[in-house]
């Protein structure tokens, strides 16, 4: 079978290995970073990053990186639409992955944005720098690393409603919409 088929009939079954596990090990690690985020000390001014922050900066760069992987993976395989669900539920569910794709990225960049505000030293797990986006003080910096917070709180709310959505039509509708998302299934 030619590699045109393959991805089409993917298309119409399911989600690809590649996509399935980029997701499942996105979600993972945020549920991880949003943990790490709500056990950290508080930033108050003179802080320095300790030991979670440092953890938690290094993180991010992860999921930045995997998000944009996702995205690029995305933009050059599609994504199976489910051909019976109705028009509303189609485009809600294009709209809602196209939101969390662009709350992962602004999040964060934003976390990245606020560090640099801030003068830390960033490093990636210890093992190289990372370039500060913003010199210390920049009010730009300092303006987009203030929303890190309500926009890490927005991503959880869409992913709420995400995750609800999945296992509406699990349970409710009892479609296959979830299904095609699962190791295993097709």
């Amino acid at each position: 079978m030619s590699a045109v088929k393959v991805q089409e009939n993917e298309a119409r079954m399911g989600y690809g290995t590649v996509a399935k596990s980029l997701h499942w090990l996105i979600a993972a690690i945020l549920v991880g970073q949003f943990a790490l985020g709500w056990l950290m000390p508080k930033v108050r001014r003179g802080s320095e990053p300790g030991f979670s922050m440092n953890v938690h900066i290094s993180i991010g760069i992860v999921v930045l990186a995997l998000i944009v992987l996702r995205f690029l993976w995305r933009m050059t395989h599609g994504a199976p639409l489910e051909a019976d669900l109705p028009r509303w539920q189609r485009y809600t569910s294009v709209a809602v992955h196209w939101v969390l794709y662009a709350l992962v990225l602004v999040s964060t960049m934003s976390g990245w944005f606020y560090a640099s505000a801030r003068g830390w030293p960033l490093t990636f797990f210890d093992l190289f720098p990372l370039p500060a986006l913003v010199a210390q003080g920049s009010p730009t910096g300092r303006a987009i690393g203030e929303i890190h917070e309500s926009i890490v709180w927005v991503l959880v709310v869409i992913i709420a409603i995400h995750v609800l959505a999945a296992l509406v039509h699990a349970f409710v509708y009892r479609d296959r919409v979830m299904q095609r998302m699962l190791f295993g299934s097709r």
